[in-house]
């Protein structure tokens, strides 16, 4: 009965080491009494040194040791790969198969989960349908701007403007000082100088720093502005998941300054951009999304 799901068992264990402990009872009259093996009385006699005050709990059925263990070398590599650019198990997979390293998906999950390098989503949270938003079929069809909000040492304020093509994944991020209409404009005007195409629409939430005024400048240069449901995060859903992945591989780990959070989101969009495979995008670059348009 070790690995009975039974959840009265630990209350039996402890009952049946009371009867032979306190009661006097022999094991042979216990066993038949609750309808187990003598030897089995007798092992749960030996588990409890108390004589019948705690409950037994149940063992677990996972063995010592697989003889289909995956190989050391290949479990270093898997935590490697996931430290080391805090990548997803699908990403981290793929970058070991590129590599020539055999090993399942399956098992790469395991792994991470084993050694606690998985970020486990809240059984609190409760999953959103998909919300509908306008059909990226092609680039520059739609981008989402956001801003990331960063608290300096100092209690002063820092504010990084981000945006994204939705079909290629390209994107864009600067720190500025202040937010506000004329700001996000200016920010805009710097994204299509860098990127490779011209913008046809964008779609912001319902900030201040998007008002109106937002859409009148992005009409000027005949841009057209979109503003998402209010309270529907998941019409957001790209830059939002862009500015956390920024976060996790770039400012988390960069001294909170102006002058090194500029130079570390330049190094770290060059290497976004043209190096970093996306899952969204089958495995390729943004860049090599471009080129093919």
């Amino acid at each position: 009965m070790a690995y009975t799901t039974n959840p009265k068992m630990p209350k039996v264990r402890r009952d049946a080491v009371r009867l032979v402990r306190y009661r006097g009872w022999s094991i042979r009259k216990v066993a038949r009494y609750l309808g187990f093996e003598a030897s089995t009385i007798s092992r749960w006699c030996k588990k409890d040194p108390t004589g019948g005050w705690h409950e037994i709990p149940t063992g677990s059925s996972q063995p010592n040791k697989s003889p289909r263990a995956l190989p050391r070398e290949i479990v270093t590599e898997i935590i490697k790969e996931r430290i080391g650019r805090r990548r997803c198990a699908e990403h981290v997979h793929h970058a070991l198969k590129s590599r020539g390293v055999v090993v399942s998906l399956s098992s790469v999950k395991r792994t991470l989960d084993r050694c606690h390098l998985l970020k486990k989503r809240s059984l609190w949270k409760r999953p959103h349908d998909a919300t509908p938003r306008p059909e990226a079929a092609y680039a520059v069809a739609l981008l989402e701007i956001d801003t990331i909000h960063i608290l300096l040492p100092d209690s002063s304020r820092m504010y990084i403007y981000t945006i994204i093509d939705l079909y290629s994944r390209w994107a864009y991020a600067k720190v500025v000082n202040r937010i506000g209409a004329e700001p996000s404009v200016r920010f805009i005007r710097r994204a299509i100088k860098a990127s490779p195409f011209l913008f046809k629409m964008v779609q912001s939430d319902n900030g201040s720093e998007f008002s109106i005024w937002f859409t009148h400048g992005l009409r000027t240069m005949n841009v057209v502005h979109r503003h998402s449901r209010v309270r529907q995060s998941n019409d957001n859903a790209h830059i939002e998941r862009f500015n956390r992945t920024i976060q996790e591989e770039c400012l988390d780990r960069t001294p909170h300054t102006v002058l090194k959070f500029r130079k570390a989101i330049s190094e770290y969009l060059s290497y976004y951009n043209s190096e970093r495979s996306h899952m969204g995008i089958n495995y390729q670059t943004p860049l090599q999304v471009l080129r093919r348009c």
